[in-house]
């Protein structure tokens, strides 16, 4: 009987002590980030160029030069229904102090649990903190999280992002309330986010009715997209599959292909010759989906915390990663550049839009006699612009291509909102001190904006000029005004 426990206890001591060796081996090596602060230059203490003059020069332009015109024609209510019509921003959307300032925008999209909170965590080196994004298997981010850059750490609701007009976030509120409370906000004072902001969002789940969400996903991402200076879509080796929701996202990032970067995550789980049918997989199910003749830069590696797996090609998935984060740094040093680009195509569809408008105006002026029906004249020519040469005759406006022009349908629902009898036409928007509306805004976009541009692609740090500061007077010329 001795003997007998004797040996159970052995036994019970040799488990115990191969299941310590067991655990001991488990236990996940982190790896080196030496190279992410390399890369990003987190650790220099040089400051950054200041471009505050510059940004008050770009405000100062966009308010005086665009903002009247945008809200004489009150073009943020103006609904583009082709998502692909104007890429690179939804039609209507008006342009705020907030998105001029705010800092570059990374978005993280794709189906769940590939690893886009885990690559945020990376990035920022919040593994194993208190502050790390929740990851696992199954699907865990159901909000839309935007971290960014604060004094301390805290967490900011979503109903509060909006409702502070200092942030570029205000708008999300016509998302509703079912968003705002799928919306929340992290601040950290951490050196990367001084820079620039990330977004993470919620995974695509092919089998989920987009109503379930209680909000109108697509319409959400759109916002983001429209608003991203940078836009990873991450995939995982094993779940290549495209259904209807990825295709509805493909469709909404057209036009921002030089934005997007395909991340393949999770690389070092796959063997070397698995992992090269898994990349040609992946191009085969996007092929359709991305119809440009340069497809986008794919990534190839696994980004999160952890060492790579043995026996897999460590050096390869090292310079993937540091290319990344080359291209992350890029991004964040051509913000500026950037920001005027976005501010100047803004522009240029305030005026195409102020030019559509004013000549639906002329006409139904034109059209209009004392027996006529002002609802039926005006209902003949919204039908049927193409009738009375509308769009035919924008084409023939100086530095107007015709794949700038918005969609017929887009203006049927908005001069369905705003009659045509509210709006002046553009020989009546002068103002002797204050100049013609349509000229400013023609200078703006072909004068000011791209030398602004060129002073910060030469180095100069351009700042306001005296007139520029106090509004010198000029007489106005109007080249509308009628003989």
């Amino acid at each position: 009987m001795k003997g007998l426990v004797s040996v159970c206890c052995f036994l019970a001591v040799l488990v115990l002590g191969t299941a310590e060796e067991v655990e001991d081996v488990l236990v996940p090596v982190l790896r080196d980030r030496s190279h992410i602060e390399q890369t990003l230059r987190l650790k220099e203490d040089a400051p950054s160029n200041d471009y505050s003059a510059a940004l008050q020069r770009l405000r100062k332009i966009y308010h005086t030069s665009i903002k009247p015109l945008e809200q004489a024609y009150r073009y943020n209510e103006l609904r583009q229904h082709e998502i692909s019509a104007y890429p690179g921003r939804t039609l209507g959307a008006s342009a705020t102090d907030g998105e001029i300032t705010s800092k570059p925008m990374v978005l993280f999209l794709g189906p769940w649990s590939v690893g886009k909170s885990s690559m945020i965590n990376y990035l920022l080196g919040l593994q194993e903190t208190p502050y790390q994004l929740y990851t696992g298997a199954e699907p865990t981010t159901s909000e839309f999280t935007v971290i960014m850059h604060g004094e301390k750490i805290r967490s900011v609701e979503g109903i509060v992002m909006a409702a502070d007009s200092s942030r570029s976030f205000s708008p999300l509120e016509k998302f509703g309330q079912n968003f705002l409370e799928k919306l929340v906000g992290i601040e950290m004072p951490h050196k990367l986010l001084e820079r620039v902001t990330f977004v993470d969002t919620p995974g695509i789940i092919e089998n989920r009715k987009q109503q379930e969400r209680g909000y109108p996903f697509n319409d959400v991402c759109q916002w983001f997209i429209d608003r991203a200076d940078l836009i990873f879509v991450v995939f995982d080796p094993t779940k290549l599959d495209v259904g209807l929701e990825l295709e509805m996202l493909f469709r909404q990032l057209k036009g921002r292909e030089s934005q997007i970067r395909i991340i393949l995550n999770k690389a070092d789980s796959l063997a070397t010759q698995d992992l090269m049918r898994v990349y040609g997989a992946l191009f085969w199910s996007l092929a359709p989906l991305i119809n440009v003749t340069e497809p986008p830069r794919v990534y190839v590696s696994s980004f999160w915390p952890y060492d790579y797996a043995q026996d897999t090609s460590r050096e390869l998935f090292k310079r993937e990663e540091i290319s990344l984060l080359e291209d992350l740094n890029q991004v964040i040093e051509n913000r500026l550049e950037n920001k005027i680009a976005f501010i100047r195509q803004h522009a240029i569809r305030v005026r195409i839009h102020a030019l559509l408008v004013d000549r639906y105006v002329q006409t139904f002026r034109d059209k209009m006699t004392f027996f006529s029906d002002p609802e039926l004249v005006f209902k003949e020519i919204v039908d049927d612009p193409d009738k009375f040469f509308i769009f035919k005759s924008i084409l023939a406006k100086t530095n107007v291509s015709k794949f700038d022009l918005p969609n017929r349908d887009a203006y049927r629902d908005f001069f369905g909102i705003n009659p045509v009898g509210g709006f002046k036409q553009l020989s009546a928007q002068c103002s002797y001190m204050g100049g013609c509306l349509l000229d400013k805004i023609e200078k703006a976009i072909t004068h000011e904006l791209p030398g602004l541009l060129g002073g910060i692609a030469s180095g100069k740090n351009p700042s306001l000029t005296s007139c520029e500061a106090t509004g010198c007077g000029e007489t106005p010329k109007n080249r509308y005004r009628k003989h």
